[in-house]
């Protein structure tokens, strides 16, 4: 008997642990955050990417109570920042500004993982590759360019962001649908501008927020965007598939956590995101910077992750830079 009412207390007593640690591990994440966070950049400061970024890690800020830290980790066209988060600890302390970047580094074989590596917390915004030329460049639209570049083969060297970049597969998918041999030219962070002013390159496929300022300036003439509608921030450019080019690429910007961060913490980071996502200062940066607000919440931006891999493969392996 007594063995018995021992064995019951013990039991008992295991029940109690098991339970008090149970509580205190579903407490923990209800107390995040504790401390501020850090949100990964894979690429350099001044950037589209960086500037969308730390205005909406602001935002974000104004929910969490906690600073968000922005920090730029660049290389490797973006493989060194994102193996830093995917190896932090899953804590909800180290975030990712996740993009399209990622699908196409896994699909080049530059990293050894996929965007199944994160937690998808939500989609921010989608922002469309540019085509533009000097100000003075003979061709007023992409038809004048490509007929150009078709009985010119080589001809139109077209400056991009890198091997490999979105703004690369974009130029990539430009020439291959359009049938008109280029000389694709990838450069550093900004250079793809400048060398597009110094006359060295004769077409450059950049992001808005790249571009922005030479727009501004009077210094190049936009020629097409890849999106499926025109942008708002430049409503006179024509989709390239107005112009009988059916490309439509968007690049996409989103948070994500390391794999196996708490749910409770993604809910949390998700509201603080949509939030931000709202805010005025976000708002207002998407006109000037020419990106799209395009707010989606965490499960919904997983299965938008599942399409866009699978889109970026195809395209990819279309013009031969899938591994």
């Amino acid at each position: 008997m007594n063995q018995q009412r021992i064995w019951v207390l013990s039991l008992l007593a295991s029940l109690a642990l098991v339970a008090s640690l149970a509580s205190r591990e579903r407490a923990w994440p209800a107390e995040y955050p504790t401390k501020p966070i850090e949100m990964v950049v894979p690429f350099g400061a001044g950037g589209a990417a960086d500037i969308a970024a730390r205005i909406l890690a602001s935002g974000a800020e104004k929910t969490l109570g906690k600073p968000i830290a922005v920090i730029n980790r660049t290389g490797g066209g973006g493989a060194i920042g994102y193996s830093a988060v995917k190896n932090a600890r899953p804590d909800g302390y180290t975030l990712m500004w996740n993009s399209t970047a990622l699908l196409t580094l896994a699909h080049a074989g530059n990293i050894d993982f996929d965007y199944r590596a994160f937690e998808a917390v939500c989609l921010i915004s989608t922002e469309t590759p540019t085509l533009a030329v000097k100000k003075d460049a003979p061709w007023k639209d992409l038809r004048e360019l490509i007929e150009h570049a078709r009985k010119n083969p080589g001809s139109v060297r077209v400056g991009n962001s890198g091997f490999g970049s979105a703004t690369h597969i974009a130029a990539e998918a430009l020439e291959e649908m359009a049938a008109a041999p280029m000389t694709h030219v990838p450069f550093g962070q900004g250079l793809a501008v400048s060398s597009l002013l110094g006359g060295k390159i004769e077409a450059s496929v950049q992001l808005p927020a790249e571009i922005a300022g030479p727009i501004d300036a009077g210094q190049v003439r936009l020629l097409a965007v890849s999106s499926e509608k025109r942008l708002a921030a430049f409503p006179s450019v024509p989709t390239m598939t107005e112009q009988q080019v059916p490309l439509v690429f968007e690049v996409w910007r989103g948070v994500g956590a390391p794999r196996g961060t708490p749910r409770e913490i993604i809910a949390k980071l998700e509201e603080a995101f949509a939030q931000a996502a709202k805010d005025k200062a976000f708002t207002e940066a998407a006109q000037k910077f020419g990106f799209t607000v395009n707010y989606q919440s965490g499960a919904a931006f997983a299965k938008f992750l599942q399409g866009q891999d699978e889109l970026v493969g195809r395209l990819m392996k279309k013009i031969n830079l899938k591994k």
